[in-house]
């Protein structure tokens, strides 16, 4: 849609997107990336809440800062503070942004947000039945593409090209160095643990704690040290599988930051979980794992590699054998060079 020379003419973006949670920020990484490479020099501001400021952060090398959107009536991720709308819109509007992407569902609510953020040139998804703002730089959505791929679609179709559909997550040394006083407490055996992560922030998403009791007590006789992850609001649930379980275990939900859990699950062999955001650090990471789903959609979902990231399916009748028998064949796969992390090389301990 666009060329090069048109491109170089961007030097404010907004990327409208409010995100809720840690998987959903990941999913929209490769599009971030694409984006960047076409805009060097452009400055890039995401459109969320306030709770992504510190991914915003790590990812400073895509995004150049967070414009804190207040919610809005009919968006789930938080309840809207309608008061301050009005001021949020004039703030955008001040930055007279070059374009706004509109990368927030099919667009029949955001489509009109995005409109008001007064960007020169807007494009992004709309529903062929509903109200399409530009047919040249509006993308019919996607309804069946995984999720990763459905944004790269969107800058396809504006001429921006794809770098990759893979997933990043940066470490920093503050991580490294988080987990490191962790350690010092818990005493990992680095290199020879699974991470098992009952947890998710959907309560309907959450596989039973007496099916992940199940898997982690037969990679405990396999040899595995078993590391419980979770949030703090979560440390019920590990507990609950902790009790479960035949075998000890290292319950370490509620003790990691996000950096240090990501640093924790690098040095892991293995992770079992939900379909929650951990699944896709792992996916970041190129940590293998199981991932079950319980009530949520794995063709949107699910990661894209399919040999290192093992997908069971509740509904239609996953078991903890099922799950026993894929992170089997993965315990047997060589270790990638790549999953060889500082926490293996000494950083920790």
């Amino acid at each position: 849609m666009y060329d090069n020379e048109h491109f170089s003419n961007f030097k404010q973006v907004a990327v409208l997107r409010s995100l809720e949670g840690l998987g959903d920020f990941l999913c929209i990484v490769p599009a971030l990336r694409s984006l960047r490479t076409a805009l060097p020099q452009a400055k890039i501001a995401l459109v969320g809440l306030q709770k992504t400021q510190a991914l915003v952060q790590r990812f400073h090398q895509y995004l150049d800062e967070l414009l804190v959107f207040p919610g809005y009536p009919g968006l789930p991720e938080q309840e809207p503070q309608v008061q301050q709308i009005p001021t949020f819109l004039a703030a955008a509007q001040k930055q007279q942004f070059d374009l706004a992407l509109q990368m927030h569902g099919s667009g029949v609510i955001t489509n009109p947000i995005a409109l008001l953020l007064g960007a020169k040139r807007n494009a992004g998804f709309f529903l062929p039945e509903q109200y399409c703002p530009d047919a040249k730089r509006f993308l019919p959505y996607p309804k069946h593409e995984p999720e990763v791929r459905r944004y790269l679609r969107l800058l396809s179709f504006l001429g921006i090209p794809a770098q990759g559909e893979a997933l990043e997550f940066p470490l920093q040394e503050a991580d490294y160095q988080a987990l490191k006083a962790v350690d010092a407490t818990y005493n990992l055996r680095r290199g020879c643990y699974v991470c098992i992560h009952p947890g998710a922030s959907v309560v309907e998403r959450r596989w039973s704690p007496k099916q992940f009791a199940i898997v982690a007590d037969a990679l405990a006789q396999r040899g595995c040290q078993i590391v419980l992850t979770g949030t703090s609001e979560e440390l019920p649930i590990a507990h609950a599988v902790a009790q479960l379980m035949q075998a000890e275990s290292l319950n370490l939900a509620g003790c990691t930051t996000l950096g240090a859990l990501a640093v924790l699950l690098k040095g892991s062999r293995l992770l079992v979980c939900n379909d929650t955001g951990i699944s896709h650090l792992a996916d970041a990471l190129q940590v293998p794992s199981v991932v079950i789903f319980t009530a949520s959609d794995p063709q949107r979902w699910a990661p894209l590699n399919r040999d290192r990231h093992r997908v069971l399916c509740h509904a239609t009748g996953a078991t903890a054998g099922d799950a026993i028998a894929q992170a089997d064949a993965l315990l047997q796969q060589p270790i990638a060079t790549d999953s060889v992390s500082k926490l293996q090389l000494s950083e920790i301990g």
